[in-house]
């Protein structure tokens, strides 16, 4: 893998092997596979080896680059910011997203858990600063805020994607019902509606996508960039014979995925797929995240990784997808339980 820094790199991109879908019901076209950088930045990695990673994610095809604010309290926007700038990547040659919602400056009651206006017109302006970004591409409300009036987020969402500092917006974790009533407020009012969702979506965690999207998804074609494809690292078999001492699960503060990881109703269901990974040629990581890209309202799967390796190992299961035929996902959908 080449790195420059600071300078644009002109590379093979393998682009046969990366699909681009619209996200949602817009024109915007983002690869199937893309990369964030939740728990890994700041947390296990500083900015070389974020660098290695995103140009990892680039080289296979990814234009799809995820963040938030709360990440690492602000510190994931910087790290990505810097890496962009030592890259050199053409802004136009990628989509950067960030969320905002639960805020990163203490207990301030204007400033955490909320999405009222004060609270985005601010938040947005320091996120573009640690980017070092004119605007995002998309913008999404991390969590819905019962305690501000869906009038009022629709409008100052509508009014950021107005003054350009972000293309599109969307939600992350809403209900169907709020999404519809945000779409709702904004063809009433004219104002710019939100494209496109955020949610957990894997082979152990499956209603929200599958069930209560599934109306909203065939009325207004909303997309989802979907989270944990590997349910935090569980569906790639490693946990098996405990929490290896380098995974997410291992660090400080993640203490309450570390019973997950030990659950072994599933993990004996996780070993299930097992036979059918070896037959494909693959790893049950790769499977998880080629049985993602199935969806038909799932845009793009966001991977996480804290090695160059494994990005490319998480990649490669853009060969998995072509093999994926109805009968072999029924029989993933059915040995997974």
């Amino acid at each position: 893998m080449e790195i420059r820094r600071g300078t644009v790199i002109t590379m093979a991109i393998p682009e046969e092997k990366m699909e681009y879908r619209r996200l949602g019901a817009t024109g915007l076209k983002v690869s199937v596979l893309s990369y964030g950088s939740w728990v890994t930045f700041d947390t296990q990695m500083a900015d070389d080896p974020a660098l290695e990673c995103m140009q990892a994610a680039h080289d296979a095809g990814c234009n799809f680059f995820d963040n938030a604010e709360s990440y690492a309290g602000g510190r994931s926007e910087s790290i990505m910011g810097r890496v962009f700038r030592d890259l050199g990547w053409p802004r136009w040659s990628y989509v950067a997203t960030t969320k905002l919602y639960w805020g990163i400056h203490g207990d301030d009651p204007n400033m955490r858990n909320t999405l009222n206006r004060k609270y985005l017109m601010q938040a947005i302006d320091a996120s573009l600063e640690r980017l070092q970004m004119d605007f995002v591409d998309v913008v999404y409300c991390h969590r819905s805020d019962p305690n501000t009036p869906m009038e009022e987020t629709v409008w100052a969402m509508s009014d950021m994607v107005s003054s350009g500092k972000a293309l599109y917006w969307g939600t992350s974790e809403w209900s169907a019902d709020e999404i519809r009533h945000a779409i709702a407020i904004a063809q009433q009012h004219h104002l710019h509606a939100p494209v496109t969702e955020q949610s957990q979506y894997n082979l152990l965690e499956r209603r929200k996508v599958e069930r209560e999207y599934r109306r909203l998804h065939a009325d207004t074609g909303y997309g989802n960039t979907i989270w944990s494809p590997l349910a935090s690292g569980l569906l790639t078999g490693k946990y098996s014979d405990g929490i290896p001492e380098d995974s997410r699960a291992a660090l400080s503060g993640y203490e309450w995925l570390r019973s997950r990881m030990s659950d072994e109703a599933a993990l004996a269901r996780i070993e299930r797929l097992r036979p059918i990974a070896d037959r494909l040629g693959c790893s049950i990581a790769q499977l998880a995240i080629a049985w993602c890209t199935l969806h038909p309202m799932v845009s793009t799967v966001i991977t996480g990784a804290s090695r160059a390796a494994q990005v490319t190992e998480n990649f490669a299961a853009l060969d998995v997808i072509p093999l994926l035929t109805p009968d072999v996902a029924e029989e993933i959908t059915s040995a997974i339980g």
